[in-house]
């Protein structure tokens, strides 16, 4: 699957999706436009090219109609209190959208094993007026969003092939859980930690990859739906993603 809804601004970029049937959702329209692409770019030429773009250390921001996709699917559980984890955060964009669509009253986490995209994904919310005032400058913790003026965005250092660190899971799991690279089979940790109910978006396979759409009920059953073949990036350890090391 491929579109080319490219724009020269945001705006024109976010107008292109809805006009190709990709966006359709109000609310998740309002989100794309409110969180500008240029903030999480690496070359600003790329900020509203509706294609990949290379963030460094084996990791890319991925095409608009891609997050455009993901959001859309995981809409119904994006409401506002929903706690949502970002597996493979990378750039920190979804994060932006995900905080959006969850306020007031919901938390977001994105976790990347890698530590320079940790800072990158950081330095990335700081400075999109959007979503600088609610990042949590304390990555130990987890945000408690029933504390006034509490911060409710976090990025911090984790494997996301084992879910969210011990004391980061909300009391309930995740009501949406989204993840940026290809597992080559459903990890179950992340299956665990997913509410009852809630919903995961996941790219799965290693050759072939598919993305699946993981629904869990209010009774804790787990169904699987294959949605589309794709072509991510492997889920895997940090020096199998960038053997380099510190080198973008």
């Amino acid at each position: 699957m491929a579109w080319s809804c490219s724009g020269k601004s945001n705006a024109e970029l976010v107008d292109n999706l809805l006009r190709a049937g990709i966006l359709s959702t109000p609310r998740v329209v309002q989100a794309f436009k409110r969180v500008d692409r240029k903030y999480y770019v690496s070359d600003p030429s790329d900020s509203y090219r509706d294609s990949p773009s290379y963030i460094g250390y084996g990791a890319t921001i991925s095409a608009p109609h891609m997050h455009a996709n993901a959001i859309e699917n995981l809409e119904p559980f994006l409401k506002p209190n929903a706690n949502v984890l970002d597996v493979g955060s990378g750039s920190g964009y979804l994060l932006g959208l995900f905080h959006s669509l969850v306020q007031p009253g919901g938390t977001v986490l994105g976790i990347d094993h890698i530590p320079e995209l940790v800072a990158l994904s950081r330095a990335n919310l700081s400075r999109d007026p959007t979503t600088a005032s609610a990042l949590c400058a304390d990555e130990r913790s987890p945000v408690d969003p029933s504390v006034p003026e509490s911060k409710t965005m976090q990025c911090i250092l984790a494997d996301g092939r084992q879910g969210a660190p011990e004391g980061f899971v909300p009391s309930g799991g995740w009501q949406a859980i989204h993840v940026g690279a290809a597992a080559p089979h459903l990890p179950q940790k992340l299956v665990d930690q997913l509410a009852s109910p809630g919903r995961m978006f996941i790219p799965v396979g290693v050759q072939d990859q598919s993305i699946y759409q993981v629904d869990k009920d209010e009774q804790g059953n787990v169904t699987k739906k294959r949605l589309y073949g794709v072509r991510y990036v492997p889920l895997t350890d940090r020096e199998a993603q960038h053997p380099q090391g510190g080198s973008p």
